[in-house]
């Protein structure tokens, strides 16, 4: 009996310390705080060349490769550069066209970048009227009508922005050679959003909010008053009536993108800023504490190219937080710290993990930096 006692406390006593922990672990940031060195997280010359590194080195690589293609006769089976002779690199389509987005950005931006010669003679030669011509005819194909939809389309209409406004006779002329499938991807996004009858809730590449946020930027760019209004009437649709997207949920195991601010992105871009700031009280109360605080994703193993998602999560995380605090100084500002604290931990490691992450999270990492408040 005295034996049964002392077992009895032992299990008692184990009992109330587990219901002392909290539900959940803390994140490596979240334990361990640290200052961010904000020196690192500028977008200046040097951290230039080391992003250009990457897609220059997939843009023309063709394997290893997930064409992610649908077959529906022996002779549609072919090598990803005679399926897609512009973007069959960087081990996807959609990885290929911000590989793209990247150089064009990143040698507008800095006339001195290193190997720009090179980087000009990939873009010409990928981007000419005979891809593109070949491009839209996969694109035509009965059985690939939803081919990249919507990710790999909010991409290349990004591509095309970034051509549209680089002031070159280079720019210019792969801006025009772009255009056609551009033109293409327009029509399927107005024939596609009003079939959308409900949204897309993920953390990865068919999330319907982030399939339609770069697609109103080119919307507002090039005036495309059709695009403009497609996407707001669709987007108000799907998303008006949220309140509480549960952030603590997130993220999932293999996200790259945060369901509640990929929406919140979108809505930021399409209701009037008072309309909206009322809407985020009630979609996402937590951020407007001064002391709201966000674990960064943790990536376990970079080289698994599931797990090192979660890089481009910190990524797309930061540049939301950032787009907020620029806009919305007074209300959202201190979320700028949010925001540096998920870029310090992904920038180091993005030529860490090998192909997996190297071929698509420069892109990620340049929209981040890019967005940063100076």
């Amino acid at each position: 009996m005295k034996y049964s006692l002392s077992f009895l406390v032992i299990v008692i006593a184990l009992w109330l310390n587990a219901c002392n922990q909290p539900d959940h672990p803390a994140t490596q940031s979240e334990a361990t705080e640290t200052e961010v060195n904000v020196q690192n997280l500028h977008l200046n010359l040097l951290q230039a060349n080391r992003l250009a590194s990457l897609p220059m080195k997939c843009l023309q690589t063709e394997y290893p490769n997930k064409t992610g293609q649908v077959l529906s006769k022996p002779s549609d089976l072919g090598s990803p550069k005679a399926l897609h002779p512009a973007f069959y690199g960087c081990f996807d389509w959609h990885s290929a066209v911000h590989g793209h987005w990247s150089l064009v950005k990143l040698l507008k931006n800095f006339p001195e970048l290193q190997h720009k010669e090179n980087i000009l003679s990939q873009l010409k030669e990928n981007i000419s009227v005979e891809n593109i011509s070949q491009e839209i005819a996969y694109f035509n194909r009965t059985q690939e009508y939803s081919y990249e939809r919507m990710y790999g389309w909010a991409w290349l209409l990004q591509l095309q922005m970034e051509l549209d406004t680089w002031d070159t006779e280079d720019g210019k002329q792969l801006a025009a050679h772009l255009q056609p499938l551009t033109d293409l991807l327009i029509r399927r996004y107005l024939e596609f959003l009003p079939k959308l009858l409900y949204p897309l809730r993920v953390g990865m590449h068919s999330n319907s909010a982030f399939g339609m946020i770069f697609a109103y930027d080119y919307a507002s760019h090039s005036q495309n008053q059709p695009l403009i209004s497609a996407i707001k009437e669709n987007a108000l649709r799907l998303y008006r009536n949220d309140k509480g997207c549960p952030l603590n949920w997130e993220p999932d195991g293999f996200d790259f993108l945060s369901p509640c601010l990929e929406e919140a992105s979108l809505m930021q871009r399409v209701m009037p800023e008072k309309e909206f700031l009322q809407w985020l009280k009630e979609f996402l109360p937590t951020l407007a504490d001064k002391n709201f605080s966000m674990g960064v994703a943790k990536v376990s193993d970079r080289a698994d190219g599931h797990l090192v998602h979660l890089d481009g999560l910190n990524f797309s995380r930061a540049w939301v937080f950032y787009q907020l605090a620029k806009q919305f100084s007074q209300q959202y500002g201190h979320l700028l710290k949010v925001a540096d604290k998920h870029l310090a931990y992904s920038l180091p490691a993005i030529t860490d993990g090998g192909y997996e992450g190297e071929h698509w999270l420069a892109s990620f990492a340049l929209y981040a930096l890019n967005e940063r408040p100076e």
